[in-house]
């Protein structure tokens, strides 16, 4: 986080405009107060419009039905009708509060209205030096705007006054002088205070800008940590040749449909299958070939079961298989189509007439059973018994000959 914050501050550096020197992150600041700028100008354009309407009241009263109330009067609607036409238009659409066209006419309306109110206005120069120190602040801090376009239109007012109150509304140097410096004042103090808050604001947005990113970095690597942690549990579960369960995952699985099928009174059957003569073809073949048989017998075994079921290999050429919910007879059933599906596999290394066949043992658990192990036993007896017969058969455990499942 410290470092985070380090590179916060360094991204944050500010220009004497108190924006952002990185004008991507300067962009993407102005897109995100864009809605907030957006709403305060609104505000301030109807206080603005609603104080010029206001002060029309206080021309009549002083002036009474006069020329130069009429004038007032003009000149102050002027101005009103034109911030309530832009906080309308940015209501519609607040993308109008950063365009700087809309924005700096209606300053430049607004500021030459109060001037010539001013000129003609018979006050004395005293509420007119408050009404321009008000506008001068006004202009820093109630009507958001760029810095650049601040200071040219607090010159503007300042300058117009001075001109104003020198050839119009004559005062001494001295007055004239202090007037000056209290223009000079307010337009400091104005500044200083936006170069604050633009700096205060910019700052905590860097902040959030650079804790998002390490957030998003934070994000990425739990993301990327819990990949490499499925990845590998799914290497330690999964048999890396034949992408099948591992003889541990195997048994995980297993023994949850045990425990499921010992509880419920549901029936559970094992399944161990051997590919006849692997050995033998292994050694006359290769281990490339052996390795291309294991995989597609374990393809095999796997297309012809269930979802339900559960497949594993359980070391060498042997592979073990779990069927929740089946029968001898259902298991059976599958067994034979397996061991049919195997022998009509017509691999290009096998001469003719020569096929690969599997040879299958099957045994269902016992409800007064408490280990899977002696139902796997009793399933791999069978199958050693169907070796002992010749292979290529399925041999339900306790069965007879007659009950054994052969291949032609």
């Amino acid at each position: 986080m410290t470092a985070g914050k380090h590179e916060a501050e360094e991204g944050a550096s500010l220009d004497w405009r108190d924006e952002f020197q990185d004008a991507a992150l300067e962009a993407l600041y102005r897109r995100t107060m864009q809605l907030q700028d957006a709403q305060q100008l609104r505000h301030a354009l109807h206080l603005v419009a609603g104080v010029f309407l206001l002060f029309g009241v206080a021309d009549y009263l002083l002036l009474g039905t006069s020329i130069h109330l009429l004038a007032l009067l003009l000149i102050r609607l002027l101005v009103a009708l034109s911030c309530l036409a832009l906080a309308r238009l940015i209501g519609r659409h607040s993308a109008h509060a950063h365009r700087p066209i809309s924005l700096n006419l209606v300053y430049f309306i607004a500021l030459t209205g109060l001037l010539t109110s001013i000129l003609l206005h018979p006050g004395s120069i005293g509420l007119h030096i408050s009404s321009v120190v008000v506008a001068c602040l006004a202009i820093y801090l109630l009507v958001p705007n760029r810095l650049p376009w601040i200071l040219a239109w607090s010159g503007y007012l300042a300058s117009g006054f001075i001109v104003i109150a020198a050839l119009w509304k004559p005062l001494s140097p001295g007055m004239l002088a202090s007037t000056a410096l209290i223009l000079a004042f307010a337009n400091l103090m104005g500044w200083l205070t936006y170069a604050r808050l633009n700096r205060l604001q910019r700052k905590q947005f860097a902040l959030l800008v650079a804790e998002r990113e390490v957030n998003r970095k934070l994000q990425k690597e739990i993301e990327e940590r819990q990949l490499l942690e499925a990845r590998l549990r799914h290497m330690a579960s999964t048999d890396p040749l034949t992408g099948l369960a591992n003889r541990r995952h195997f048994f995980d699985l297993a023994e949850r449909e045990f425990s499921r099928a010992q509880r419920d009174g549901m029936p559970l059957t094992i399944c161990m299958v051997d590919i006849d003569l692997f050995k033998t073809l292994n050694d006359h073949h290769g281990h490339a070939v052996g390795d291309l048989v294991l995989t597609t017998v374990a393809s095999c075994c796997a297309s012809v079961l269930r979802e339900t079921d559960i497949i594993g290999r359980y070391g060498g050429e042997e592979f073990v298989i779990a069927l929740p919910q089946a029968d001898l007879e259902t298991a059976t059933f599958i067994a034979e189509r397996l061991r049919r599906k195997v022998t009509s596999l017509h691999l290009p290394m096998f001469e003719e007439g020569q096929h690969l066949s599997v040879t299958v043992g099957i045994s269902q658990i016992r409800l007064d059973e408490g280990k899977l192990e002696q139902a796997l036993q009793r399933a791999d007896n069978a199958l050693y018994v169907g070796k002992a017969r010749g292979r290529n058969c399925v041999v339900v455990a306790g069965d007879t000959p007659s009950t054994i499942a052969a291949g032609a």
